[in-house]
């Protein structure tokens, strides 16, 4: 086992590894920018190393000074979180190079799959269903609109190096063709420095069904349920749930059993999650996600496995030690993502926080790195705590939500706290009633 970990990230998601490290009796080691002098996972941390000034690219995104910290501290490996170089295989085998153990899968894999076109290839050679789409890059208008033609409206556009939203642009038409393609193209090149797009068909009233995996180097392949991320705001998650109240048993085994299998082909290790688009019985492939996912958390709740624990026993060379006849799947879990955004506009708010208590009691928990007096800087992601609420069933899991929500308490600064409030009391939401599409309705005041 490790001796030592050098944690390349911040925020809540730094705590959290802190945590499952300490739980293992392993030192950390924190990375941190000028602004994050004083945040929480830097005052836990055994040792701690500045690597930069506060723009992302010249600290957290800064592969030669991260790496620098790991040698100076004698870290034995890293753990990359989520965002930021998590899924960056260019980092991950630099990491390798030096000596360290990159706490995830490998360099290879990462970069299968974040070209989303090769995934899609990927993906259809391990035998995962697949969105109707392009065959490969669409270059040109004219190969757009053909494509279109053959599979018909209306479609999707998207950045093969795409993530968050960027790059993504749907037609229903080929005038709307010719202009989504356009932006999107534009829009990739200003995210991702690479232009290129692809074409799928869209799929009117889907589910986002995420499978999260574990895989370890001996061949082991067990997946830990599925997570239901289709409440989401410009093509972001906001609130997740596990298990989907959109699936029954024999939706959930076959998709488990499909992504294990391919999981299994791909000769992938470590934690991944792949995400489907899940209409009408059926689920289509849209990415894989190479790294711990923000809203892991659900599934340890239903699990009582602990992901992080697993990621690094599995880069230590341990072998998972369980079948998935041995994974049981008890109760509910519902995870609201608190932003610091102003809960009307989804303005950034940064600021210095005044009053702060976090909820608890039973089925409870709140990962976060805020306290009383933590100034939270403009610089980084606006998510700033996440909410868990765990139940036997998805009533009472929902009931123990709203407790929890009513006595988070942020002050000096705005949140989305309110959004999540109005969310988990909506009828359509209560009813288990949504797809990827219906926040942006209830948000224009077309749903309920």
């Amino acid at each position: 086992m490790f001796d030592k970990i050098l944690i390349a990230n911040r925020g809540e998601i730094a705590l959290r590894i802190h945590r499952a490290c300490r739980d293992m009796g392993i030192k950390t080691v924190a990375v941190h920018s000028t602004a994050d002098h004083d945040a929480m996972h830097v005052r836990l941390a055994d040792e701690s190393v500045c690597i930069g000034p506060p723009p992302a690219r010249d600290s957290y995104l800064n592969k030669a000074a991260i790496i620098a910290a790991a040698t100076i501290t004698n870290a034995d490996a890293v753990h990359p979180g989520y965002g930021f170089l998590s899924e960056n295989a260019d980092f991950a085998q630099m990491v390798e190079e030096h000596g360290i153990c990159f706490i995830g899968p490998t360099a290879e894999h990462i970069r299968m799959m974040g070209d989303k076109i090769t995934a899609k290839r990927a993906a259809l050679a391990a035998g995962l269903p697949c969105v109707p789409g392009s065959d490969g890059a669409v270059e040109s208008e004219e190969q757009a609109l053909a494509a279109a033609e053959g599979m018909g409206y209306p479609v999707i556009i998207k950045a093969t190096a795409g993530g968050g939203g960027k790059g993504m642009k749907q037609a229903r038409s080929p005038d709307q063709l010719r202009d989504a393609f356009r932006l999107a193209r534009s829009e990739a090149k200003a995210a991702f420095g690479n232009a290129e797009v692809y074409m799928e068909k869209y799929l009117q009233h889907p589910r986002h069904i995420e499978i999260q995996i574990l895989a370890d180097n001996h061949g082991a392949v067990v997946h830990l349920g599925e997570r239901d991320c289709s409440l989401q705001r410009n093509h972001q998650k906001v609130l997740e749930e596990a298990p989907s109240p959109a699936l029954n048993a024999d939706a959930r085994e076959r998709i488990g059993r499909i992504a294990c299998e391919a999981i299994g082909r791909l000769g992938y290790r470590n934690a991944g999650t792949i995400e489907f688009l899940y209409e009408n019985g059926e689920f289509y492939f849209i990415e894989m996600n190479t790294r711990l996912q923000v809203e892991h958390p659900v599934t340890e709740a239903i699990t009582g496995i602990d992901i992080v624990r697993e990621q690094i026993r599995i880069a230590a060379g341990a072998p998972l030690g369980y079948t998935q006849a041995d994974v049981r799947f008890a109760g509910h879990a519902i995870e609201c993502r608190i932003n610091a955004e102003d809960p009307e506009t989804f303005a950034p708010s940064p600021g210095r926080i005044g009053g702060f208590h976090t909820p608890g009691g039973l089925g409870v928990r709140v990962d976060s790195g805020l306290y009383s007096g933590y100034m939270v800087p403009p610089h980084y992601d606006s998510m700033i705590a996440k909410l868990i609420a765990f139940g036997n069933t998805r009533n009472e899991c929902l009931m123990r939500l709203r407790r929890a929500l009513g006595e988070f308490v942020i002050e000096g600064i705005k949140t989305t706290i309110p959004l999540q409030n109005r969310l988990v009391n909506a009828p359509d939401f209560v009813n288990g009633d949504y797809d990827i599409h219906w926040l942006e309705r209830f948000m224009a005041g077309e749903a309920q």
